[in-house]
């Protein structure tokens, strides 16, 4: 396995000028784009799902085809055109094909062999699609550009030289996102040109001043009306043009061939730009994303003995800066997953940026919660935080219940990590007209449990859900604590209060014993009724007879109650029941049952979505699951997000070795279909990558594994360490906190515990917390030390900035 450790120097910016003069020379360059690569980590993909996605990011532009080559009609929010080169709010090509011809012999690179993938760019490989040939399709997306570059690299495998021609097919679909007729985005016909002072062809949108441009080193015009060397016949209002190379490799050589495409919402000028700023600037813009990816790495950088996981920690860092969309005129965030969910959510970004702040990245964070919070003051203007929104800014679904107080508890999070109270004072203001719409237009019987839509969007659950009336009550508190912070001290005791009754009345009135869960919802005997009927249904349909006997019986015993009664019900095992723990408001003993009950609902995997999904086989079925599907559905689903929740419920209630299985059970999809990723569900089906993966593996390794607790505004920490029992050696280096950065090195021999904590800036306190009574003796950078107790923890504190801590038993 690589990683980022030789120094960037070795990209070699010579190539600069090897690049610059390919537009003046005849021949192509012997050097390539990704041989300096050669030290970066990559992973290589299986066979078996070569005819799957990959994606190739930026944060302007993105590339999304097949592992094979090939741009086939994918996805379905805007049906068959979710793949292909996007440019958000535009798409610019729905792709491209390339063919080689030799003495009248013409071959389509049509399925490549192998893919590989690194963490900012791919590799395809042919390996022989023509006698004495092979082929390479290296390509990369430059950070803050409206461009990628695709380079072939022609291997002449024959001791004599070859001459042949290359043909390279784009196809233009200058076409408006998701919901861009209500943005008057209307897609017109595509009309291309041919710009012989650049080589390139140049279509532009009858309709739009929408553009794109392709073109390299020496090519020749390949008249539209010649026949298209493959089989490619994508949908939409493009059209296909060409560029033809002929060129000699000697033999037992190799040549490389640079492809730039660039495109424009805007003009063609700006787009004109683009192209020729990257077209010389390739080797350099690629060192500058090497450069930046190193960063990512070794910010929050894991070293486990699990390796498995500890790459995929890494990965699903790489992972989260490819859903970085950037689209000045509207703004700059996470978005929630690709091919299908390239736009901005509310509660996706709730959740994902609490593993973006534990893992250094402050910047996106910032400017992701800036937009999220302009767009839902602009649809609502009262509080309410918006749950969906294209890149052209416009919005589908202006919130649901849950994301309101979920974002009250992300900003005092990233409070917590950061200390600026220019931040809070920014958004505390939002923070309190959201919680007074959330009571007083959603709570209609006055109970403090608001009704309406949470995280599960089954029809008819829209009552008092049981993630919602958590993240309610877990706002509240966090809303107190920033109340503190801003001197409102009388709105702090009104906020803690209400916290505190909601967190009483939902361990009394959701908690149903007979089931040993809390209850999905709280509703009428009637309500619970019209949904038991719709869940045997969808039980009987999946064929899950287990769970069609349990939901009979549950109804039976519904239709017992006097009617108009209103309580918990547990119908479907919706993984939100464990959100009580997720949150740490559960009573202990209330959720040490819960988490067993939850523990039946799983897979090998993680944990179905909607529990009456599950088979009897579901413990042990390993098989994949989207080579098998025809139509898109989330039924059946078992996602990282439910997965990671149960992990971070087993933390909060001393359980590390279940937590740990739980993040083993979610990287057994690492690399499953997509190397380097975790799809949205498990383990290959949905998005290719998902924003919120980051929040189930960051919070649960961060904050409760090596049980940093940062309190940035106070220049302290906590570190808590909650280590699984396989974990007798870890480390944790380079985690940023306020203006300050700490490394945590950990060891477990036996009977003892050793920690070695470092942090750049002596003006911070650190606390150390291990349990009450389990250690006798403490020794710091070797010399005998007292502690201070309270009922659960000893502490030990220093301002040192280096202090070793030995604890015996």
């Amino acid at each position: 396995m690589k990683s980022f450790k030789k120094p960037l120097q070795t990209l070699g910016y010579a190539f600069l000028g090897i690049l610059l003069s390919n537009c003046t020379q005849k021949t192509v360059s012997n050097l390539s784009l990704e041989k300096s690569l050669s030290n970066v980590e990559s992973i290589k993909g299986r066979e078996e799902y070569l005819n799957s996605p990959y994606v190739t990011a930026g944060d302007r532009l993105y590339v999304i085809g097949h592992q094979n080559g090939q741009f086939p009609d994918l996805g379905w929010h805007v049906t068959g055109e979710m793949g292909g080169i996007w440019n958000h709010p535009i798409k610019l090509m729905d792709g491209f094909t390339g063919t080689i011809s030799e003495n009248g012999n013409t071959v389509c690179l049509s399925q490549a062999d192998e893919f590989v993938n690194f963490p900012f760019a791919n590799k395809l490989t042919y390996q022989s699609p023509m006698k004495g040939l092979s082929v390479e399709r290296f390509q990369f997306v430059p950070d803050g550009q409206e461009a990628a570059v695709i380079e072939y690299t022609f291997h002449n495998t024959e001791a004599i030289s070859k001459t042949f021609t290359f043909t390279f097919e784009g196809y233009t679909d200058l076409r408006p996102t998701w919901l861009g007729e209500r943005t008057n985005m209307i897609d017109g016909k595509d009309e291309a040109t041919w710009d012989e002072s650049t080589k390139t062809w140049v279509a532009k949108d009858a309709l739009n001043d929408w553009f794109v441009m392709f073109g390299g080193a020496n090519a020749e015009k390949v008249n539209s009306n010649e026949k298209a060397n493959c089989n490619y016949t994508p949908q939409g209002k493009g059209c296909r043009t060409a560029l033809k190379f002929t060129f000699t490799i000697p033999a037992n050589s190799s040549q490389t061939l640079p492809i730039t495409i660039a495109g424009s919402y805007q003009s063609s000028q700006k787009m004109k730009d683009t192209y020729r700023f990257v077209q010389a600037n390739a080797s350099k813009l690629l060192a500058e994303k090497q450069a930046r990816y190193e960063s990512i790495e070794q910010k929050t950088r894991l070293t486990i003995p699990d390796k498995k996981l500890e790459q995929a920690f890494r990965w699903v860092k790489y992972d989260t800066d490819w859903l970085i969309r950037d689209v000045p005129e509207i703004g700059r965030g996470i978005s929630a997953g690709l091919p299908d969910y390239p736009w901005w959510f509310g509660v996706d970004s709730e959740y994902a940026l609490q593993g973006l702040i534990a893992t250094g990245r402050k910047d996106i964070v910032y400017s992701s919660i800036d937009l999220i919070h302009q767009l839902s003051t602009k649809t609502s203007g009262n509080g309410k935080i918006l749950h969906e929104v294209s890149t052209n800014g416009a919005v589908f679904n202006d919130g649901n219940v849950n994301e309101t107080p979920q974002f009250a508890s992300l900003i005092y999070k990233v409070y917590q990590w950061t200390g600026e109270k220019e931040f809070l004072a920014k958004y505390f203001p939002t923070i309190k007209k959201g919680l007074n719409w959330l009571m007083t237009q959603n709570d209609a019987n006055g109970n403090l449990f608001p009704d309406g839509f949470g995280m599960m969007e089954i029809h008819g659950m829209n009552s008092e859900m049981i993630d919602v009336a958590v993240y309610t009550q877990k706002a509240f508190a966090d809303a107190a604590e920033m109340a503190k912070v801003m001197g409102e001290n009388t709105l702090a005791k009104e906020y803690a209060e209400k916290a505190l009754l909601i967190r009483q009345k939902i361990n009394k009135d959701f908690w149903v014993a007979d089931a040993n869960s809390f209850a999905d919802f709280i509703g009428t005997r009637e309500q619970a009724l019209h949904l038991v009927d719709d869940a045997i249904i969808r039980a009987d349909t999946l064929k899950k007879p287990w769970a069609v006997e349990e939901l009979k019986a549950t109804k039976n015993k519904i239709e017992a109650l006097p009617a108009g009664t209103s309580q918990g019900f547990v119908l479907h095992h919706n993984w939100v029941v464990n959100t009580p723990m997720e949150m740490g408001i559960a009573d202990a003993d209330k959720a040490i049952t819960a988490l067993n009950t939850a523990s039946k609902f799983v897979s090998p995997f993680g944990i179905f979505v909607t529990g009456i999904d599950r088979d009897e086989t579901a413990g042990k079925d390993e098989m994949p699951t989207s080579l098998n599907r025809k139509i898109f559905t989330y039924t059946g689903a078992v996602m990282t997000l439910p997965t990671g929740v149960l992990a971070i419920s087993e933390n909060n209630y001393g359980r590390p070795d279940a937590a740990l299985g739980y993040l083993n059970r979610m990287t057994k999809s690492f690399s499953f279909a997509l190397p380097g990723s975790i799809y949205e569900v498990s383990p290959d089906y949905g998005m290719v990558a998902q924003a919120w993966n980051l929040y189930s593996y960051g919070v649960p390794i961060v904050q409760q594994f090596f049980g940093i607790q940062p309190n940035a505004a106070e220049k302290t920490f906590v570190v808590q360490p909650q280590m699984p029992i396989t974990w007798d050696k870890a480390s944790l280096e380079n985690v940023s906190v306020g203006d300050n950065e700490i490394s945590i090195h950990y060891e477990k021999p036996r009977k003892s515990l050793n920690l070695k904590i470092e942090q750049k800036n002596t003006d911070w306190k650190i606390v150390i917390a291990l349990p009450k009574g389990k250690f006798q003796q403490f020794l710091v950078n070797g010399e005998k030390v007292k502690t201070t107790s309270d009922s659960k923890f000893d502490y030990v504190e220093s301002t040192n900035k280096s202090i070793t801590l030995k604890a015996t038993e």
